[in-house]
């Protein structure tokens, strides 16, 4: 008999048999990492992919020593989480190019070059893009590069943890309060090392859906691949499978197999007074916005905030008290016109030195007045807006530079709800690109959704290839709105401005 316990197949009746169709990560067995070894006092505990937290990898000190071994055992893939660097302690001579030692090699995806299979890298110089490929054959040492990036345990499972290898991973932050069923010490804050514990997925002959195989149940198999007709099985695909087909072969019809668990320019409520609700704003959104006041912490941000567009319109909303007679101080109410960034020599200790700083025009009553800012100077701005104009959300996205503040002013009439119309006010914080299969129902082809690739995972099964659509379906597209931890996961990545430069040190 075949029955199953929390998701997992726990008896196999014999001469079944099993298509294995990949592992998984089930869980992880964690112990506590101190002076590089195994604390002498952790137990090992047991966490689920979903353990709350943000985590940094500890890049691996065992070398790999060919370019397959990293093939076989390291996750390389189309998105961001499947490209990892590696560099070598000695230069690699290629036909075109040598790559020098401890230079960054990153790993963009495996292919087949002239019956050959090679991996396709890049390495970065003088921020220009080399591109190479590296045979399976390639012999040396390859150790992993330091990764500065952010990831939960989840994508720690599906892409960080070599097969056959350990990961040591340090708490970056949390997203949850402790309590008493966390598993670590209260207010862990160090390193741990992950075993990873596997499941098989395998389809079996008259079953339609996965089954999935705990890597530790008692059961003795025979591999009897050569032997048998395997187009007998059904084959799953996931979504990434279908993503990657190529565009001959749609539309396809198919059949859900394992259904999403689980769940655009990113956007957040402009409130002050309680927690802020967030949005995924896809580009076909048919509504209108104002624009509101952007509020600025530093002459800094207003020097990111400018365009050659308009000029910006401030008033200060903070008073400042200039250290340098050659630089202005503000007063509450000052309006100004942002210029641009420069030099300025000033007195400091005696001494004259060059620092960066903000040129404006003070507004007077009846002109305008050249003043300096210093980019450090801890004050406040508010916008000052003189656009009557209503934006499409494309428009702003090419026009002005993110963050961007706006209202809805004429909602989107094509949905009977428009969630956005009731918000106050929006800030627009990035774009975020992300990859899409469209849908619809085969009963019904009239209507057709958009469904994220590397965000929902699902399986399905193709039944046929030949279908007939005589015009395209139109395009269903809804503003999504997203939890807190989601946000925090998208927002990571974003693209770090450059920090504000160093302020003074304070007088006693």
């Amino acid at each position: 008999s075949i029955y199953e316990m929390f998701g997992n197949e726990c008896c196999l009746s014999t001469g079944e048999v099993i298509k294995v169709i990949g592992f998984k990560i089930n869980k992880l067995i964690a112990s506590i990492y101190e002076n590089n070894e195994v604390s002498q006092f952790s137990a090992k505990v047991e966490l689920p992919l979903h353990f709350p937290g943000l985590y940094k990898v500890v890049a691996d000190k065992t070398p790999y020593v060919s370019i397959e071994e990293i093939a076989r055992k390291v996750s390389i893939g189309p998105t961001r989480f499947g490209h990892p660097c590696f560099y070598s302690p000695e230069d690699i001579k290629l036909a075109n190019l040598t790559i020098k030692h401890g230079e960054q090699i990153t790993f963009n995806s495996v292919e087949e070059v002239n019956g050959m299979i090679a991996v396709n890298c890049g390495v970065v110089r003088n921020n220009q893009s080399h591109s190479f490929t590296l045979p399976l054959s390639q012999e040396g040492k390859f150790y992993e590069c330091e990764d500065d990036q952010i990831y939960t345990l989840k994508e720690i499972a599906e892409w960080k943890i070599p097969k056959c290898r350990n990961r040591i991973v340090k708490l970056s932050s949390t997203l949850h309060m402790w309590d008493s069923s966390n598993p670590l010490p209260e207010n862990f804050d160090g390193s741990l090392i992950l075993t990873p514990v596997y499941e098989v997925q395998a389809v079996m002959k008259f079953r339609k859906d996965i089954v999935h195989i705990l890597s530790d149940l008692d059961v003795e198999v025979k591999d009897i691949t050569d032997c048998y007709d395997i187009s007998s099985f059904i084959q799953p695909l996931s979504l990434e499978d279908v993503f990657e087909r190529t565009s001959k072969e749609f539309p396809m019809v198919a059949e859900i197999m394992e259904g999403p668990s689980g769940s655009q320019v990113l956007a957040s409520e402009i409130r002050s007074d309680s927690p802020k609700r967030h949005f995924l704003i896809p580009m076909s959104y048919k509504g209108k916005f104002k624009r509101r006041p952007r509020e600025f912490p530093t002459a800094y941000d207003l020097e990111i905030a400018r365009s050659e567009k308009e000029r910006l319109h401030v008033v200060a909303t903070r008073a400042f008290d200039s250290p340098h007679k050659e630089l202005f101080s503000v007063s509450v109410g000052d309006q100004f016109l942002v210029q641009q960034c420069q030099t300025s020599e000033v007195l400091h200790e005696g001494r004259k030195k060059l620092i960066d700083v903000l040129a404006c025009e003070q507004i007077l009553s009846d002109t305008y007045k050249k003043v300096l800012l210093p980019m450090y100077m801890e004050g406040g701005f508010v916008e000052v807006i003189h656009d009557k104009k209503q934006y499409q959300l494309s428009e702003i996205c090419k026009e002005f530079r993110l963050p961007f503040n706006v209202k809805v002013s004429v909602r989107d009439l094509s949905v009977e709800e428009d969630v956005l119309a009731a918000v106050p006010g929006l800030q627009f914080e990035e774009e975020i690109t992300d990859s899409y299969l469209l849908i619809s129902s085969a009963s019904s082809p009239v209507e057709s959704w958009e469904i994220p690739v590397y965000r929902l995972n699902m399986s399905v099964h193709l039944l046929s290839k030949d279908v007939q659509t005589v015009v395209p379906p139109v395009t269903k597209t809804t503003v999504e709105e997203i939890s807190d931890e989601q946000y925090y996961m998208m927002r990571r990545y974003e693209n770090q401005t450059l920090h504000p430069p160093p302020r003074p040190p304070k007088k006693p």
